[in-house]
């Protein structure tokens, strides 16, 4: 016997948020109405709120106060589709849909199925780099209608398989954490910008001393490439999602004409140059290996190239931008934990920078490099498990809710 479906709409009510203008501040100050953006939807049980509203907030905005175990989608941005059960009375922005309780569904029900179901909707989702869910989307999911005691049966067996998974995620997370923690003691340590035979100066005096080319990113403004610029081969088109494992994807990257590169005016980066990524992702860094004859930067990736190699080695100044003590530096002038974290160059040329001798800046690159494979090993594994841990979590509910299960087929 197969299961019965309906739409969300015929079962129960949903609903979205709103926000309160802007311009009045006095509706967010001294508030006592819970107020949930988008980016706190994401964990099953949602206990707290960062926000607060007033009661004119409320009234004067299409906020409405959600009943305790309202199921919460998130429908824009990066969290899309993510959905987590409201475990208290509280209002939200306009950028969540709320599931209300229903006598015919569990929420812990609703909620694994819209986990089950979050790669659907994002597929549905209008928009590329900001996915945008439609409530009506959601309100026309059909979702499975079974008896309560079969849903409870369902819920006790995922609730147990989850945390089993997510005991073992958060020890691989853990340990994952502690080798970085370990290579990065290391790595500062060698270093150290309080040596006193060390030069100790700035990206920008760098620059005016001859040491380094003058710090170039991609073309901003209308000559950038669109997307509708991309084609199957040509110069790669590298963005800082593209800086990852240390190393620059130049297989997965985009692709843009040579024809255009060469309209550019900037951000032609070439084999040895050390790449930083300044936007959108802070702080990734690789040396650029490559046959091209050069790639193009976006506006979010900056390129550093050596002039005096008899002073400066690339390898170093690759292994010095790793450390926590330079990306420390870079996090606070980038403005990392704000919606809009970017350092630009002229900020990039006021960031510190220490240097010994060239040898004995390939001694310390040749430390580094011993232990640096071995870390990265290490950190793949993990990578590898936690990876496989979230993909077996889609997997057992792609197994429940697709194998359309009798109730006696479904057992705690």
């Amino acid at each position: 016997m197969a299961w019965e479906y309906k739409r969300i709409s015929e079962v129960t009510k949903t609903s979205a948020g709103g926000t309160p203008l802007k311009s009045h501040k006095e509706y967010y100050i001294n508030g006592d109405i819970p107020w949930l953006q988008s980016g706190e939807v994401g964990t099953k049980d949602i206990t707290v709120s960062k926000n607060f509203i007033t009661k004119d907030g409320l009234n004067n905005s299409s906020a409405k106060i959600f009943p305790e175990n309202t199921v919460l989608v998130a429908m824009y941005g990066a969290t899309a589709g993510e959905v987590g059960i409201l475990r208290f009375k509280a209002a939200t922005n306009q950028a969540v849909c709320g599931i209300l309780p229903s006598d015919k569904l569990l929420p812990e029900f609703v909620y694994y199925f819209f986990l089950y179901h979050k790669a659907k909707l994002i597929e549905q989702a209008v928009g590329n780099a900001q996915p945008n869910i439609s409530q009506e989307k959601i309100k026309n999911t059909k979702i499975p209608i079974l008896p309560i005691c079969d849903q409870k049966r369902i819920v006790l067996l995922l609730d147990k398989v989850f945390a089993d998974i997510d005991k073992i995620y958060c020890l691989t997370k853990k340990n994952l954490k502690n080798a970085k923690i370990l290579f990065d003691s290391y790595l500062n340590k060698l270093v150290a910008m309080d040596r006193d035979e060390w030069n100790k100066t700035t990206i920008e005096a760098l620059v005016e001393d001859g040491i380094l080319f003058k710090p170039l990113d991609g073309n901003h403004g209308e000559i950038h490439p669109k997307s509708s610029d991309y084609v199957a081969d040509g110069v790669p088109f590298i963005m800082a999602s593209d800086i990852k494992n240390d190393s620059v994807d130049l297989m997965g990257c985009k692709f843009i004409k040579k024809s255009q590169a060469e309209s550019l005016r900037k951000g032609f980066a070439q084999d040895g140059d050390v790449l930083l990524s300044h936007k959108a992702t802070i702080g990734q860094c690789a040396i650029l290996k490559t046959d091209h004859e050069y790639v193009m930067l976006t506006p979010q990736v900056t390129y550093y190239r050596i002039k005096d190699k008899s002073l400066l080695f690339n390898k170093y100044l690759y292994y010095y931008f790793k450390s926590p003590l330079f990306q420390k530096e870079l996090n606070k002038y980038a403005g990392v934990g704000t919606t809009r974290a970017y350092i630009g160059i002229t900020r990039q040329l006021k960031l510190s920078f220490a240097y010994p001798s060239l040898d004995k800046q390939k001694s310390i690159v040749s430390k580094l490099d011993n232990i640096f494979p071995q870390t990265k090993r290490i950190n793949d594994i993990y990578n590898k498990k936690i990876a496989y841990l979230t993909e077996l979590k889609k997997s057992i509910l792609n197994t429940i809710f697709t194998c359309e299960h009798t109730k006696y087929e479904v057992t705690a």
